[in-house]
């Protein structure tokens, strides 16, 4: 890691972005860690979560330790607009958000980065899994050496422009790594569990989150199969998802999933396994870190899922996208990113589902 430079370090609390300021540290950088105070109260139910009060005292431990200064910023009102508002909103038109993604975009790569370089910090650095590599005078995002814990699919939101900008010390290094370094170096976060919850939800599922705020919304409906057959009745769209399987208490001799919500109709559209597949789908909200790319890339659209083979065709700020291979439960709300080996090439939001890919 080259040295030298003005560096705030965006921590959680948690042993990554702790060991991503001791890298930086000892890599010779100017180092000072910030947190994003989001406003959560604590859950009560022994579970990690990121940037909560316990996170954020943490993280001032941390940096005692490492001997650099600490800041906290209220993002309290950035949160609730930009992330938890549209998350709500998303469920409550029969869509599956992911929050990850608005958070990276919007908050940490978005308003902490502006914070950072108006007090005259020359990088922003954080503990993700991911790589930024720079050719020819070019910048991309990578996928990080750690392939279990890559976190590329949740950056595709970074604005091109922003890359040389930010550091992510931990690029090259296994979660087994980062927890050897924590140790070696005494930092107070060495053992600690990592966060896997969305952190705005606390002491609750997401149903009841969501539940909570759109109460007077909620509107039971009907069940129906891909014909347009009632064949039961639904607590409100906002308790389902694409491909779940329970709470529809229908009798089957198959199981039954849910296949699609149509919102507009306030119904659920239930069929078998095999109606989850399909071979194509449309995204909006897009964002590129390239201008073009080859016939045959890999598109992922989850996080947990290895990405397929497939074609895509920019239309406006949309993609559409033809698999090679039917996908299973493609999901409106939630992101496609698009990959050429290690390289991200950007990604979406998933709109629309198509039977039968065309590009």
């Amino acid at each position: 890691m080259a040295r030298g430079g003005k560096v705030m370090v965006a921590m959680s609390g948690g042993v990554d972005s702790s060991v991503a300021a001791f890298l930086l540290k000892d890599a010779g950088y100017d180092v000072v860690g910030a947190t994003m105070c989001l406003g959560i109260a604590a859950a009560g139910d022994g579970r990690t979560r990121c940037c909560g009060p316990d996170a954020v005292e943490d993280a001032r431990r941390v940096c005692g330790t490492l001997g650099i200064p600490h800041y906290s910023f209220d993002f309290s009102g950035p949160l609730q607009e930009r992330v938890i508002d549209p998350f709500v909103a998303e469920y409550a038109r029969g869509r599956t958000p992911n929050p990850c993604v608005e958070c990276n975009r919007s908050l940490k790569f978005g308003i902490l980065l502006e914070k950072s370089r108006a007090s005259g910090f020359e990088y922003l650095a954080t503990g993700h899994y991911a790589a930024i590599e720079e050719e020819r005078g070019r910048f991309f995002l990578r996928r990080a050496l750690d392939r279990k814990k890559d976190q590329t699919y949740f950056l595709y939101g970074m604005q091109a422009a922003s890359l040389p900008s930010i550091l992510f010390p931990l690029a090259r290094l296994s979660k087994e790594e980062v927890r050897r370094i924590a140790g070696k170096a005494k930092l107070p976060v060495a053992g600690k569990r990592e966060s896997r919850d969305i952190c705005f939800v606390t002491g609750k599922d997401y149903t009841e989150f969501v539940l909570e705020r759109v109460r007077g919304n909620v509107r039971e409906g009907s069940i129906v199969d891909r014909g347009g057959n009632v064949i039961g009745r639904h607590r409100g769209i906002i308790h389902y998802t694409v491909g779940q399987r329970s709470g529809m208490r229908i009798s089957s001799k198959s199981p039954l999933y849910v296949v699609a919500i149509d919102a507009a109709g306030n119904r659920i559209v239930a069929g078998e396994k095999k109606d989850l597949l399909s071979r194509g789908l449309v995204a909006g909200n897009v964002n590129l870190f390239v201008e073009s790319w080859p016939d045959r890339i890999g598109g992922k659209i989850r996080y947990r899922k290895q990405e397929t083979p497939c074609r895509a065709r920019r239309e406006g700020n949309r993609l559409r996208i033809a698999f090679e291979e039917p996908q299973e439960a493609v999901t409106p709300g939630q992101s496609v990113v698009l990959y050429e080996g290690d390289t991200v090439l950007g990604g979406g939001i998933i709109e629309e589902v198509t039977t039968y890919g065309d590009c």
